[in-house]
Formats: C-alpha cells, sequence, structure tokens
C-alpha cells in the first residue's frame, strides 16, 4: 500500500466514523485527556512574575504537544512495522477521529435550535455555554442563535478544517498536536488575571496554528455558499467588511463569511455585529450546519488532497 493512499484511507475512515458514531464517551476522548493534563500542569507551574509565568506557559504548551504527539508517533510506527498496514490505517483513522467533530456540533446545536422553536428559552440558555464563553443569562433568543451559529462558523476551523490541514502536512501527529494547542487555548488562553501570562504563549501558538487555515475556510464558504443556493455574493461582501470586527484575528472571518451567506446579523452584545440582514431564526442553525458540511468537503478535495499528493510526489 502506497503512502498516499494510506493517507487517503486513514482520513476517508475517520470521517465515516465521526459521521457514523459521532463522539468518543468522555472517558474515552482524548481532548479530555489533554484538558486534565493540562489542569494538573498549570498547577504545577502557575506562579511567579510574569515573565518567568511567560516561560512557564511556553514549557506547559510544549510539554503537552510532546505527551500526547511522540507515544501517537511511536504507537502508529510499531504497528504499523509488527502488524501491517491494515491496522496501521485502522489504528490511525480512529486515532484522527478525534481531533476534528462535523457531527459532534449537530449534536450540540440542534437542541438549541428545537428549544426556541418549543419556546424553552430557558432550557436553551442552559445549553449555550457548551458550545460558547460568553454568559446565556441576558441573551434574547436571536443572540442565542447568533453565538450558535456563531460557534458552528468558528468550529467550522478549528474543530475540523484546522486539524485535517495539519494532518495533510503532518499526518495524525500534526492533527493531534494541534487539537493540544487548541484545547489549550480553550483552557489557559484568556486575558483575565489567572491566565494572561501562563496562557499567552498557548493562545499566540493557537493564532498562528489557525491563521491560514480560517482564512481558507472562509474564503471555500463563498463557494459552499453557492452550492447550497444561499448568498454567496453577500458571503464575499460581508467577508471583506466584517472580518476584523472580532477581538480574535481569525475567528471573525468564517464568522463574517457566514453571517453574509445566510443574511444573517450575528451579534455578540458589548463586542461586534457582524453581517447587516434579519436576526437569527432557529432555522438558520440548520443552514448554518449545510454551509459547515460543504465547506469541509471543498476544503478536504481543494485543499487537502492536493496537499498530500504533493508531498508524497516531492518525497517520492
Amino acid at each position: 500500500m502506497s503512502q498516499f493512499i494510506a493517507a487517503l484511507l486513514i482520513l476517508i475512515l475517520a470521517l465515516i466514523i465521526d459521521l457514523i458514531l459521532g463522539d468518543p464517551p468522555d472517558r474515552l476522548h482524548p481532548t479530555v485527556w489533554m484538558g486534565r493534563l493540562i489542569t494538573h500542569l498549570k498547577c504545577i507551574l502557575k506562579g511567579g512574575s510574569p515573565e518567568v509565568e511567560r516561560i512557564k506557559g511556553a514549557i506547559l504548551c510544549l510539554v503537552s504537544i510532546i505527551v500526547f504527539t511522540i507515544p501517537t508517533c511511536l504507537l502508529l510506527i510499531a504497528v504499523n512495522s509488527f502488524l501491517g498496514a491494515i491496522a496501521y490505517v485502522i489504528l490511525a483513522a480512529i486515532a484522527l477521529k478525534p481531533t476534528f467533530a462535523i457531527k459532534g456540533m449537530a449534536q450540540y446545536t440542534v437542541p438549541i435550535a428545537k428549544a426556541i422553536q418549543q419556546g424553552r428559552i430557558d432550557e436553551a440558555r442552559k445549553m449555550l455555554p457548551y458550545i460558547v464563553r460568553r454568559s446565556p443569562i441576558n441573551l434574547t433568543p436571536a443572540q442565542i442563535i447568533s453565538a450558535a451559529v456563531e460557534s458552528i462558523a468558528e468550529s467550522t476551523v478549528d474543530g475540523i478544517t484546522s486539524p485535517i490541514f495539519f494532518y495533510a502536512f503532518f499526518g495524525v501527529p500534526g492533527a493531534i498536536a494541534f487539537r493540544v494547542i487548541n484545547t489549550l487555548d480553550s483552557m489557559v488562553g484568556y486575558k483575565d488575571a489567572e491566565h494572561i501570562w501562563i496562557g499567552w504563549f498557548s493562545a499566540k501558538v493557537d493564532t498562528i496554528a489557525n491563521y491560514i487555515p480560517a482564512r481558507i475556510t472562509a474564503i471555500l464558504m463563498i463557494p459552499a455558499a453557492w452550492i447550497l443556493r444561499k448568498n454567496w455574493k453577500n458571503a464575499w461582501r460581508i467577508l471583506r467588511r466584517d472580518r476584523y470586527k472580532t477581538e480574535s484575528l481569525n475567528a471573525g472571518w468564517p464568522m463574517a463569511a457566514m453571517a453574509g451567506a445566510l443574511d444573517l446579523r450575528l451579534e455578540k452584545p458589548g463586542c461586534y455585529v457582524l453581517g447587516d440582514g434579519h436576526d437569527p431564526k432557529p432555522e438558520n442553525i440548520y443552514d448554518a450546519l449545510k454551509v459547515m458540511i460543504t465547506t469541509t468537503f471543498l476544503f478536504i478535495i481543494l485543499i487537502t488532497l492536493p496537499i498530500i499528493m504533493t508531498l508524497f510526489t516531492f518525497l517520492g
């Protein structure tokens, strides 16, 4: 089996596992294990002057990456050497799957849409913290839906296309390294007093890691909107106009494109407004998921596969 065929089969099998089974239970999910390690290391490393905490934050990031990527490399090499190509492909696909989540995003956001459609606003508010950081207490139904649509747009990048992008270049260990970086950012990459120094390095690395995938993904949302018969011209207009309105250097790109494609006004109260369309409705969550899935497959076909093919052709 050629390396290119193996890489392709690993990705296809991982996608099938995701679309059929979704995420593994928490006790088996590597991201949960990453979170536990990060929490433990943070408790050990926290403290000292800002300069010392910056150094410790870099150590926190690098150690976390090493702990998960090196054993993965060694295990995959061993399986390929002793059990053969088929076992290697299966194990690699199982290892790759938890680095991205397509079905999982629907599992978190569709119940929010259904709750609002049925008038269960308080229940929708309770579900929102699973996907966004903002407080849901005073949000209107439109603002709850906006938060869900924004999360779908942003997660198209850091939850799907970015890990697949790094898989294309560095294989399964690359995707796992990205997932560690993104988990670090979600846990310590804040600017509050507790995390501003210990999480500084992780936040910067996450920004760098997502920089190219975020821009490619946002641009691909335009043909995705065309395929889905959404407003692709408006997606391009709002992307150009609103992509820098968010605090995040990357998140504004896919969120602005999504707002334009669905003719929405996405709002984080007191922070930003993206787009100039109508207030979001529950059905727009379903629309956003369709854009996410279509964009993902465009990314795989137009970006991931050519990268893999080029690399293996170049490397012989």
